[in-house]
C-alpha cells in the first residue's frame, strides 16, 4: 500500500553568504514526508538538517525548489499567507522551550489555540486531554515554566505545539537541553502522538531520539545520503538499535 506524500520537496536549493564566503547547504535536493510517519534527519553537524526542516515548514524560503505541503507550493506564499499557513499547518517544538514565562501552561496552550478557532471551551478541553496525555497533572497547569522542571516545560510545550492539530509536528533537537529522565519522557509524548497517527519531522543526532522513528533519513554534503526503514518502536528492541547502529556507521556517523 502507498503511503500519502504530506510534504514534497523538489530540487531545493540554499546557501548562506556571497562571494568567496558563500556557503552552499543544498544544491538539488530533493525529499518526501510521508502522512503519519515519523520520519527523523540525521547528519553530521553542519549538514543542514535544521535548516532543511526549516525549509519544509515554510520558517525559511529555500533559494529555489519547490515545496508542496498538502498540494500547496508554499515557496509561491507571501509572508501573511504563509504565516496563516504555518499557523494551521504546522507545530513547532524546539531545544529551546518557549513558553511566555508571564503566562501559566494552560494560558500559554489556550492563547496558541485562539489564533485559529476561537471556541474558547473546546481548546480548553482539547489542551486538558493533551496534558492529561504528556502526563502533567491538573496541580501543574496553573503553575509557570520557572516552577516546574524543564521536562515538564517542554511537555507543555509540546502540548501548545499541537493544540490546533497540525498537519505536521515539527522538532529541531527536542531533548538537546535536558537530562536522560526528562529526555525519555519527552520521547515518550512524541511516541504517543506518533501512535494516535500524528506526523513527526524531528531533527536530532541524538541515538536514542532517533531510534522513535519509524524512518530515518541521513544527509550529508548536501543530499539524501541514505535512509532507513526502522518499523514501529518497541522499547528495549536490541534488533533495532543495532539497526540503527550499523545504518549510520554505514553513513559514516
Amino acid at each position: 500500500m502507498n503511503k500519502q506524500i504530506s510534504i514534497s520537496a523538489k530540487h531545493l536549493k540554499k546557501a548562506f553568504g556571497k562571494g568567496e564566503s558563500i556557503q552552499v547547504i543544498y544544491s538539488d535536493l530533493n525529499i518526501d514526508i510521508y502522512k503519519g510517519d515519523f520520519t527523523v534527519i540525521m547528519g553530521s553537524s553542519g549538514a543542514g538538517k535544521s535548516t532543511l526542516m526549516y525549509s519544509l515548514s515554510g520558517m525559511d524560503k529555500p533559494d529555489g525548489g519547490e515545496i508542496y505541503f498538502d498540494g500547496v507550493d508554499i515557496t509561491k506564499l507571501n509572508n501573511d499567507k504563509l504565516a496563516v499557513f504555518r499557523r494551521k499547518e504546522c507545530g513547532f517544538v524546539f531545544q529551546q522551550i518557549y513558553l511566555i514565562d508571564k503566562m501559566n501552561l494552560m494560558d500559554n496552550v489556550i492563547t496558541a489555540g485562539v489564533l485559529t478557532s476561537k471556541n474558547r471551551e473546546d481548546i480548553k478541553n482539547r489542551a486538558e486531554e493533551l496534558f492529561s496525555l504528556v502526563n502533567i497533572p491538573e496541580k501543574t497547569w496553573r503553575k509557570t515554566s520557572a516552577q516546574i522542571s524543564g521536562g515538564e516545560a517542554q511537555r507543555a510545550g509540546i502540548v501548545r505545539a499541537v493544540i490546533n492539530n497540525p498537519n505536521v509536528l515539527f522538532a529541531d533537537e527536542p531533548t538537546g537541553a535536558l537530562n536522560s529522565a526528562n529526555s525519555a519522557a519527552v520521547l515518550d509524548v512524541f511516541t504517543s502522538l506518533h501512535d494516535k497517527g500524528q506526523s513527526i519531522v524531528m531533527v536530532t543526532h541524538d541515538k536514542k531520539s532517533a531510534l522513535r522513528g519509524n524512518r530515518i533519513i541521513y544527509i550529508k554534503d548536501g543530499k539524501i545520503f541514505g535512509e532507513c526503514d526502522l518499523g514501529k518502536f518497541e522499547q528495549d528492541n536490541m534488533e533495532r538499535t543495532e539497526k540503527l547502529d550499523k545504518f549510520i556507521k554505514e553513513m559514516g556517523w
